[in-house]
C-alpha cells in the first residue's frame, strides 16, 4: 500500500499512541521509582545534615564549656575532623580529650598543630678548672668554636709534669661577650694556685684555693685581685690550713720595756682570746699576735698559759716559756723570796697535772755585767747592707769552718767576714750555741744575735711578722724551755714581700711620695718636661709598671698668674703630655684620664713665689674601680660625705673609717 506524503503525521500519532497504550504501565513505575529514589536521597540528605549539626554543636559546647576556643570543628557524617594551632602540646591535647568524650575517640580526626616554640637561647657556659698539684680537670660546656685545645697547652706550660684530663664538652653557639677575658684570668689563677678549683662563666669567675700558710693566702689574694680585668666579677677564697707548731711555743716577758709577747701559741680562738686578754691585763698593749695552731700537747692549754701569765704579772718582772708541756717561770732577783715562793705555789696548783713547772729566781750575780762569764762571747751581725760579720770566741777550726760553711749558704759567699778567734776553752753546748746563732739571724733583714754563756741576746728588724715566735720555738727547742733569750725585734713591713704587694692605695702613696719629694716640671708656658723631670718620670713609670692596670687620674694644675682660660688650656695640656710620657715607657694606660684644672685648687698662697712654685704641680689620684678598691684596703666602708652646717655654711667631711691604716712606704730600689 503506498502512503502518501501528506498522511505521514497521521500514521505516526496513529503509531504512537499505540505504542504508548502498549508500555504506559512501565512508564508510569520507572517514574514511581525515580522520584522514590529521588524523595530517599533527599531524606537521607537531611538526615545527616542533622545528624552532623548534632555533632558539630555537641563538640562546640564541650569545648565553649572547657574554654578552649581555638579549635575549628568539621563533621562529616560521624566523623569529627579538628583543625587549629594549639598553643603547646598540653594544650592540644586537652582539646582532642574534650571531644573525644562527646564523640568518641575513634570517630576523630586529629588534624591540631602546635604553634612552634621560641629560638632555644644559647646555654650557659661554663667550665670547672680543679687543680690537685700536677693533676688538673677540665669540665664544662664551652662554644664550639672555642679553641679548647688552646687552653689544655696553656694549663701544661704551667709545668713539664702538668696533666691535663679534658672532659670539656661543645655546643654550635657563638662565644659570649666576656668569655675570653674570664677564662683568661681563671688560667692565670690556675697556675698561681697549686690546689684550686676555679669556676668560669662569662660574666663571672669563683677562685676557691688552698694555701700553705697565712702569708702564702695573702699573697694570693693580692695577685689575684691585681690580675682581674675590669668589669669581671671575681669572688676569691683562698684559705690557709692551720700550721703544725713544733714545739708548741708561748714566752711572754715583762722587763724594763713592757709586757710583750716573743712567742704566742694557741690551739683554738677561744684560748687565743683568753691569752690576749690576760696578756693585756698583764700590761701588754698594742697589736697582739698569736697563732692558732696545731700540734698542743694538751686540750687544757689555755689554762695554763693564762695561769702563767697571771703569776708572771703578779711577780711583776721576768720571762715565762712554754715548750710543749714544759714551762720555764724565770723572775730577777728583786722580786722577794717569799713573794717568789707564793707566786710559785699559786702556779703549781693552777696549771694541770700534765704540764712539768721550773720555777727560777735569779742570784744577783746574774745581771752583774763585770761577771767572768762575760769575757767569753760570740756575737754575729749582719749590716742593712747585707754585710755579715762574726767575732767573739770558738771552740776549734772545725766550728769555724762550719759556721762560715753556714753563713755563706745563707747570706752568701762574699757577703761573710770571719773575725772569731779559737779558744778552747768555752762552755758546754758552745757549738750549739754559735751554730744557732747563724740560724736565728737568717730570719733578720738586719741585727745582731749575741751569745753569752747564760743568756742568748738577739736584737734587729725583720720583714716576717711570725719571726719572734720562729725564733722562740727554735731555742726552745734546741735549748729546752728554761733556756734564757732576750728578743728584741722590730717588724718592718718594708721588707715584707707578703706586705710590699703592689695595691691600688699603696702604688697611689708610692706616686705621691716621688711627687712630694720632686714634682714634674714644665718648661714655661709650655707642656714640654725639663730634662730633670725625666728621672722623675722613670720612677713613676716603675711603681706603675709593677702596679699593674689602674684607673687613675692625671690631674694638671696652674698658679693665678695669666689668663684662666691659657691656665685651663695649659694644664690640660701637660696633664695629656705626662700621660704621653707614660705610655712611651710601656705602661698600660687604658683607664687613665688626663684632666686640666688650671688655678681652681691651689695648694699655696698665689701671692707669693714660692706658692704659685707649689701650685703648679701634676696630681695622681685613683678613681672608679681602683679608687673602690683602695678604700676597700684601706678598711674604710663609706665613700667621703660632705655635710652643710645651715648656720654658718661650714663644710665638714666625714670618712668612713677615721682610723683607717695607711700605706706602707714605697720600696726602695736598691
Amino acid at each position: 500500500m503506498r502512503i502518501q506524503i501528506s498522511q505521514i503525521p497521521a500514521v505516526l500519532r496513529t503509531r504512537t499512541a499505540l505504542v504508548w497504550q502498549r508500555h504506559k504501565a512501565n512508564v508510569l513505575t520507572a517514574a514511581a521509582f525515580v522520584v522514590a529514589a529521588l524523595l530517599a536521597v533527599a531524606g537521607a540528605t537531611l538526615s545527616v545534615r542533622a545528624t552532623e549539626h548534632l555533632l558539630a554543636s555537641e563538640a562546640q559546647d564541650a569545648l565553649g564549656e572547657a574554654q578552649i576556643d581555638w579549635p575549628e570543628i568539621q563533621v562529616d557524617g560521624l566523623l569529627v575532623t579538628m583543625n587549629g594551632q594549639a598553643g603547646s602540646e598540653a594544650e592540644r591535647f586537652r582539646a582532642l580529650g574534650v571531644v573525644s568524650n562527646v564523640v568518641g575517640a575513634e570517630r576523630v580526626i586529629d588534624r591540631l598543630t602546635v604553634a612552634p616554640s621560641v629560638a632555644i637561647a644559647s646555654p650557659r657556659f661554663s667550665v670547672e678548672m680543679m687543680r690537685n698539684g700536677l693533676d688538673v680537670s677540665l669540665i664544662g660546656l664551652v662554644p664550639e668554636t672555642y679553641d679548647v685545645d688552646g687552653i689544655v697547652r696553656r694549663i701544661e706550660g704551667i709545668g713539664p709534669e702538668v696533666s691535663v684530663v679534658n672532659m670539656v664538652e661543645t655546643a654550635a653557639h657563638a662565644v659570649p661577650f666576656g668569655w675570653e677575658r674570664s677564662v683568661d684570668y681563671a688560667l692565670k689563677a690556675v697556675s698561681l694556685v697549686p690546689v684550686s678549683k676555679i669556676s668560669v662563666s662569662a660574666d663571672q669567675v669563683e677562685v676557691f684555693g688552698l694555701a700553705e700558710s697565712e702569708r702564702q693566702r695573702d699573697d694570693f689574694r693580692q695577685r689575684l685581685q691585681r690580675e682581674r680585668p675590669r668589669g669581671l666579677i671575681a669572688s676569691i677564697e683562698i684559705s690557709a690550713p692551720r700550721p703544725a707548731i713544733t714545739p708548741f711555743t708561748l714566752r711572754f716577758v715583762i722587763d724594763e720595756d713592757g709586757a710583750r709577747f716573743d712567742a704566742c701559741s694557741a690551739d683554738s680562738q677561744e684560748a687565743r682570746a683568753a691569752i690576749l686578754q690576760a696578756a693585756r691585763q698583764a700590761g701588754a698593749s698594742g697589736v697582739l699576735e698569736c697563732t692558732i695552731g696545731l700540734g698542743s700537747p694538751s686540750p687544757r692549754w689555755q689554762v695554763a698559759t693564762v695561769a702563767a701569765v697571771r703569776a708572771l704579772a703578779d711577780a711583776g718582772a721576768g720571762t715565762v716559756t712554754f715548750s710543749d708541756t714544759d714551762i720555764s717561770f724565770v723572775v730577777p732577783n728583786a722580786v722577794e723570796v717569799a713573794e717568789f715562793d707564793r707566786i710559785v705555789g699559786t702556779l703549781e696548783n693552777a696549771i694541770p697535772d700534765v704540764f712539768s713547772l721550773q720555777a727560777v729566781r735569779l742570784p744577783p750575780e746574774e745581771g752583774d755585767t763585770d761577771a767572768p762569764e762575760n769575757a767569753v762571747e760570740f756575737q754575729i751581725t749582719r749590716a742593712p747592707e747585707g754585710a755579715v760579720v762574726m767575732r767573739g770566741r770558738l771552740t776549734d777550726d772545725r766550728l769555724r769552718s762550719a759556721l762560715l760553711s753556714m753563713a755563706r749558704s745563707e747570706f752568701g759567699l762574699s757577703a761573710v767576714d770571719m773575725q772569731a778567734n779559737i779558744t778552747p776553752d768555752t762552755p758546754e753546748g758552745w757549738s750549739v750555741r754559735t751554730l744557732l746563732a747563724v740560724d736565728v739571724l737568717s730570719y733578720l733583714e738586719h741585727g745582731t744575735v749575741r751569745v753569752r754563756p747564760s743568756q742568748i741576746d738577739i736584737r734587729g728588724v725583720t720583714g716576717d711578722a711570725g719571726a719572734s715566735d720562729r725564733i722562740s720555738q727554735i731555742l726552745t727547742d734546741r735549748l729546752g724551755a728554761g733556756a734564757r733569750f732576750n728578743l728584741n725585734i722590730n717588724y718592718d713591713e718594708r721588707f715584707d714581700p707578703v706586705a710590699m704587694q703592689p695595691t691600688p692605695a699603696r702604688c697611689e702613696a708610692w706616686i705621691k711620695e716621688i711627687l712630694t719629694e720632686e714634682q714634674l716640671t714644665f718648661d714655661p708656658g709650655s707642656a714640654t718636661l725639663v730634662a730633670d723631670a725625666v728621672r722623675v718620670m722613670d720612677q713613676i713609670a716603675e711603681v706603675l709598671r709593677d702596679c699593674g692596670r689602674l684607673e687613675m687620674e692625671i690631674a694638671g694644675h696652674t698658679d693665678s698668674q695669666g689668663r684662666l682660660e691659657t691656665n685651663m688650656r695649659l694644664s690640660q695640656q701637660r696633664a695629656e703630655a705626662v700621660m704621653a710620657a707614660l705610655l712611651a715607657r710601656g705602661i698600660p694606660i687604658s683607664g687613665f684620664e688626663a684632666r686640666g684644672y688650671g688655678p681652681e685648687f691651689p695648694i699655696a698662697d698665689n701671692s707669693t713665689a714660692a706658692g704659685r712654685e707649689a701650685n703648679r704641680r701634676i696630681e695622681f689620684s685613683l678613681i672608679g674601680e681602683s679608687a673602690a678598691a683602695a678604700r676597700e684596703e684601706l678598711g674604710e666602708e663609706a665613700e667621703p660625705e660632705i655635710q652643710l652646717d645651715e648656720d654658718d655654711l661650714e663644710i665638714e667631711v666625714t670618712i668612713g673609717a677615721e682610723d683607717a691604716p695607711r700605706p706602707p712606704p714605697r720600696p726602695q730600689s736598691p
